[in-house]
């Protein structure tokens, strides 16, 4: 029986890997940790060559193999310019905007290993100073990272080891509430990187039998757009995304249900394969939605478009304030897992 206890654990893994810096291009470590989490479950996990991790769950070979994708990269931002006073200009990795950095505390890596501190202001952000402060837009050329060190100029700056295209990561604030909602930077897709651990742990637990070779694959280009384009193994006949479900105006879903995809900037999922979902849905008990999202691209549309013959779905926990401060709960991470213990017929 998938209970609570999957749902708790799935967070677990969850919240210790938002722990962990890792926007798109510096993945290694959080890489390494996923790798580490699925071996201690019993399963085998390897490092491909583009830094993502590819998870063998098992189940007989017969040419009907299923792929699960999530991904461990983040948004986040790199160093562009090391400026005149000192401070940095940024150059946004995947959708990262100014307008929701701004304010938010952000760790500088520098190649030598030093991790340096700062936050992503607006130039000239003393509203007391400032008079244009409330009418100027932000972007990542009118902010600026400023650092926590006593740095006046580019020089003092390069002397702590900064340079151009160093990685800059920003702070998730992860935390769970009393009533169960989970509000971090990152549940995009952190959250569904647990909710696979959960799925694996269930699987390890009751040794369950699967009826198809099933494979997870925790992308690390995904918000770059090409995360899923390779490392599909031989034999699969369907892929499906397991990220962020979409939650905003016009649409269904809540933070508290597990949202089916049916189409999204990429085109329309597989028919065939988004009925497979609302039919797992409904004999798991899982409190779902079905959605068409305005502004979304995934995983498993790069595996398509690298030219693998696949039939494609895409669910997730729901999550609101996509790209910001995001919010989903516990219910979305069970209904989640629900969904996909019906879809594997465990």
């Amino acid at each position: 029986m998938l209970d609570q206890s999957y749902v708790e654990f799935a967070w677990q893994q969850a919240a210790a890997l938002l722990a962990i810096d890792s926007p798109s291009g510096f993945t290694t470590q959080a890489a390494t940790w996923v790798q580490a989490a699925f071996e201690r479950l019993g399963f085998a996990a390897t490092l491909t060559a583009k830094g993502g991790v590819l998870v063998d769950l098992g189940g007989p070979e017969n040419g009907d193999g299923l792929l699960l994708e999530a991904h461990a990269d983040t948004l986040g931002a790199m160093v562009a310019q090391v400026k005149d006073n000192g401070r940095l200009r940024l150059t946004p990795l995947g959708g990262m905007s100014a307008n929701n950095g701004e304010a938010e505390n952000v760790r500088v890596y520098t190649r030598d290993g030093k991790i340096i501190s700062g936050v992503l202001q607006l130039c000239n952000a003393s509203v007391h100073v400032n008079g244009a402060y409330a009418t100027t837009g932000r972007t990542f050329d009118s902010t600026e990272v400023v650092l926590d060190e006593d740095v006046h100029a580019a020089e003092d700056t390069r002397a702590l080891g900064i340079e151009v295209g160093d990685a800059v990561c920003f702070d998730p604030r992860t935390c769970r509430t009393a009533s169960g909602y989970l509000k971090s930077r990152f549940l995009d897709d952190k959250l569904s990187v647990g909710i696979l651990l959960g799925l694996a742990k269930y699987l390890a637990d009751t040794q369950a039998q699967l009826s198809r070779h099933v494979w997870i694959h925790i992308t690390v280009y995904e918000e770059v757009g090409h995360g899923g384009a390779g490392s599909a193994p031989a034999g699969l006949s369907e892929a499906i995304s397991v990220d962020m479900g979409c939650v905003g105006e016009g649409l269904q879903c809540t933070e508290r249900q597990v949202s089916i995809c049916a189409k999204d900037s990429g085109g329309p999922y597989s028919y065939q394969v988004v009925g497979k979902l609302i039919d797992a849905a409904k004999a798991e008990g899982a409190d779902y939605a079905v959605d068409v999202y305005p502004h979304y691209g995934s995983d498993v549309e790069a595996t398509l478009q690298a030219g693998h013959d696949l039939r494609h779905g895409l669910i997730g926990p729901g999550v609101y304030a996509s790209h910001g401060y995001e919010r989903s709960h516990m219910d979305g991470v069970a209904n989640t897992l629900k969904v996909l213990k019906g879809y594997l017929g465990v």
